[in-house]
């Protein structure tokens, strides 16, 4: 069990060990379009 909590917290120290997060290089946007139909409502049986 100490050893689970020791590997724990090495993951957990190991997590940004290469600096600072930094934005991605700007890309072009991709050409998407997204379209549909929904359709909202209840069926009963009489």
């Amino acid at each position: 069990m100490k050893w689970m909590a020791i590997l724990a917290v090495i993951a957990v120290a190991a997590c940004g060990v290469d600096g600072p997060p930094q934005r991605p290089a700007a890309q072009q946007q991709p050409n998407v379009s997204i379209s549909g139909h929904a359709t909202v409502g209840v069926i009963t049986e009489l």
